[in-house]
């Protein structure tokens, strides 16, 4: 690792360039697995690795991107160790020891945990198993990449870490929106994946290298680590039947310098490049100096969706505390029942007041807390965009809550208690997290001032053992009842100003311990986090839930000109109020429950909510109608807004499924089975093609609206696609195809259904299609679902 990270510092490391287009030059037919056709014909391979290394790349990959347990098996049983080894001892015997080889990690075609079925420990494993075999074949490097789902990512990245030492990079692919398939941007991949132990992250595929500057340029003031950029050659066009890469290789390399001129320290190609594109790529990128400038750390935390910057100097951060069952009747009962309705409602409610953060605390008696708290993690990851603070006193349950939080958490908190020390710094620095110091020892609390300080100083010395930086804590300043100590609220101001000021470090307090004891608390509570703010506070847990107190900590900001003319607490009395609605409250109706559910995934009570309507005599065909369509097209508004991504999108959607097959024995005039008798829509991921999580997503989406689908499944000869629609007489044929190879299968069937005389509507989606590849077809083109269900109307028989 050593090696390559010196080798940076001297040069932009150039990569190869595309696998796959190059496979199929030289003879590789379609619908063959790639890895197994190279080790039937490994001169072809060999050669391939060869031109790369004749151009000028500092490293080849392996032809390994599919060679998973998941991937290989559609193919049939295969030592997944064995060809892993056999295809990079093939990279290794082609370019020898004056080349680094790089294993290459690809997705394993399924979403995971939280996001989707698959178990995220099942993932790692699956992973895991792909890296030894890289690393007995004798990979220099792993390389993960075109990563759609940060969790997916999250989860390869685990798997390298725990298994080897080895230079690992990790790149996503973005849409030109600048956010993945499931709603990452590339700054929160960035802190996410280099606090997780990445020594390179970065972006390929889905964009030339005119449009990943930008992906480029906001990630650079971030980076801790080496920025890596594998752009295609342009976008694909088909040309007389076969895909083609339009980019030439000047055109490539001028854009490509941009991209190492703006500090990419790895730099190759993905699809369509050649080694032509490599070597004008070399010849350009040599004469540049790299731009090896890295930030020593960074003050940050993460969601799956959002990136949360901790700057001293701006306005108070609110960590919302309301989720923990401590005094709280209703939510200590839900989560003894395994319920999750409150939590769900405190997740969304105090997002709306104002929260930046999430506190989440599951803490209670007949709770098991090690398996609530990482469903509670996983729940509030798809729920809310807000980054969460993991509250546990118990090493495994913090444990299991932050291997599968998709994002980069603060733990709450780590003490200088001799047992849980070392533990906890170990935990919380695998898996990248923050910490909140909290300046207690085996003694208690301290007793004065200059005990807190030693305290302080004490755990942040154990914390630099394990590679922790002053920006990787928060201090809680230990506010305690002055109903018990009068001068307690100055120790703790006194502390907070001296982490401010001397040991330059945040600070966070839990707000309502002061008030303890004394009456009207909130104005206690209010009027001390005005004084902890003006000492340099600039994190609080309290309940933004409180407008008097959330009022008064942004007129503070304003006051200690953390809000500069204080704008920001002008612009609060602007905003339109909205009233929040809690179904687990009883407070609205049956069709408002119903409503909320669909739109916010809740797939625990959704069939109890229908149920309840039934039974209070609303009619089954109206709450499909007036309810349930309505709000699933809402969650699509929502999605196209890009207030919504994938994770909600298929989360509604599942919701709105359940909801359609409890209902479905009510409708007893058949007006929804007649309409879906009338509306009849044909899916299929096309020959030789192996992807279908975009097609399953259109099937879900379309069948939530009262159509009848018949999923034809993935690599479907043209042939049966064509037998299908004789059969159904549909309404829409829909096709699918992921790669640029397969995509020119979708023309093979609209041809033939034309020369067979079946004149039916055709829509295309995929992550290669493009609307003006589909209208050069003269069919339909939907990019996702959502637009999917749009075109599906334009057809529907009411």
């Amino acid at each position: 690792m050593k090696n390559i990270k010196n080798i940076l510092r001297k040069k932009v490391l150039i990569l190869d360039g595309a696998t796959g287009t190059e496979l199929q030059k030289r003879g590789m037919p379609q619908g063959v697995c790639p890895e197994i056709w190279c080790l039937d014909n490994p001169k072809v391979l060999k050669s391939i690795h060869l031109d790369y290394l004749n151009s000028g790349t500092d490293m080849v990959s392996t032809c390994t991107f599919g060679a998973n347990a998941l991937k290989l098996r559609e193919y049939g049983n295969f030592d997944v160790k064995k060809i892993n080894r056999r295809l990079t001892a093939i990279a290794r015997s082609a370019v020898g020891k004056n080349c680094l080889v790089a294993g290459d990690i690809g997705p394993l075609g399924k979403f995971i945990e939280p996001f989707g079925p698959l178990d995220f420990d099942d993932a790692v494993d699956i992973f895991k198993e792909q890296v030894k075999g890289l690393i007995q074949g004798g990979a220099d490097y792993l390389a993960i990449e075109t990563m759609m789902d940060i969790q997916e990512a999250r989860a390869a990245l685990i798997a390298v870490k725990e298994i080897t030492d080895k230079f690992v990079s990790v790149s996503m692919t973005y849409e030109l929106n600048g956010r993945t398939l499931s709603g990452t941007d590339p700054v929160t991949a960035l802190v996410t994946l280099q606090s997780l132990g990445a020594d390179a992250v970065g972006c390929n595929c889905s964009a030339g290298p005119q449009d990943m500057i930008k992906f480029i340029l906001e990630m650079k003031p971030y980076a801790k680590v080496p920025l890596l950029a594998k752009p295609n050659a342009g976008i694909p066009e088909l040309i007389e039947g076969k895909t083609n890469f339009m980019m030439g290789s000047e055109e490539f390399s001028f854009y490509s310098k941009e991209l190492a001129l703006n500090g990419v320290n790895l730099l190759g190609g993905c699809c369509g490049t050649t080694p032509e594109h490599i070597k004008e790529l070399k010849r350009v990128v040599s004469k540049i100096e790299p731009r090896y400038r890295l930030k020593k750390s960074i003050s940050a935390l993460s969601s799956a969706r959002k990136t949360l910057v901790i700057d001293r100097n701006k306005p108070l951060l609110i960590i919302g505390e309301c989720i923990n069952p401590t005094g709280k009747k209703v939510l200590r009962e839900e989560l003894q029942k395994g319920k999750t309705s409150e939590v769900r409602h405190l997740i969304k409610e105090q997002e709306s007041k104002g929260a930046n953060l999430l506190d989440i605390n599951v803490g209670a008696p007949r709770v098991d807390e090690k398996q609530m708290l990482k469903g509670i993690v996983q729940l509030a990851a798809l729920q809310t965009n807000l980054p969460l603070v993991i509250d546990s006193s118990d090493p495994e349950a913090v444990e299991k809550a932050l291997r599968v939080y998709p994002g980069r958490a603060l733990v709450n908190s780590i003490s200088a208690e001799k047992g849980k020390l070392k533990k906890l710094l170990r935990i919380t620095k695998k898996y990248g997290a923050m910490f909140i110091l909290l300046p207690l020892s085996d003694k208690g609390l301290p007793k004065d001032f200059n005990e807190t300080k030693e305290n302080i100083r004490f755990i942040f010395s154990q914390s630099k053992i394990f590679g922790f930086t002053k920006d990787d804590v928060i201090v809680d300043g230990l506010a305690m009842p002055i109903s018990a100590n009068p001068g307690a609220a100055l120790e703790t101001a006194k502390a907070i100003e001296w982490c401010s000021n001397i040991f330059k470090t945040s600070t966070v307090i839990g707000l309502s311990n002061v008030s303890f004891g004394m009456p009207k608390r909130a104005l206690f509570n209010a009027a001390y986090l005005a004084i902890a703010q003006s000492q340099g506070l600039n994190m609080v847990i309290a309940n933004p839930l409180s407008e008097e107190l959330m009022n008064i900590s942004k007129a503070a900001d304003a006051l200690i000109q953390k809000d500069k003319g204080g704008l920001l607490f002008c612009s609060n009395f602007k905003k339109e109020c909205f009233s929040n609605i809690n179904p687990s409250l009883g407070e609205v109706t049956f069709c408002d429950k119903i409503f909320v559910a669909i739109l916010e995934g809740n797939k625990e009570d959704i069939k109890s909510y229908v149920q309840e309507a039934i039974e209070s005599g609303e009619k089954a065909y109206d709450l499909v109608h007036k309810v349930m369509l309505p709000a699933i097209n809402k969650v699509g508004e929502l999605f196209n807004k890009k207030e919504y991504f994938l994770p909600q999108l298929i989360n509604s959607a599942e919701t709105m499924k359940i909801a359609f097959t409890f209902i479905k024995p009510y409708l007893s005039d058949n007006k929804l089975l007649k309409l879906q008798k009338k509306n009849v829509v044909i899916l299929a991921t096309v020959k030789d093609d192996v992807h279908d999580i975009g097609k399953n997503i259109v099937a879900l989406m379309l069948e939530n609206q009262g159509v009848l689908v018949i999923d034809l499944g993935k690599d479907v000869p043209a042939e049966k696609i064509i037998k299908e629609i004789r059969k159904h007489k549909p309404i829409l044929v829909a096709l699918s195809a992921l790669m640029t190879t397969t995509m020119i299968n979708m023309a093979e069937v609209i041809n033939l259904s034309r020369k067979k005389g079946l004149d039916y509507p055709f829509m295309l989606g995929g992550a290669v299609v493009t609307k003006s590849y589909a209208q050069t077809l003269k069919v339909e083109y939907a990019k996702d679902g959502v637009e999917a269900v749009r075109v599906a109307k334009k057809f529907m028989r009411i």
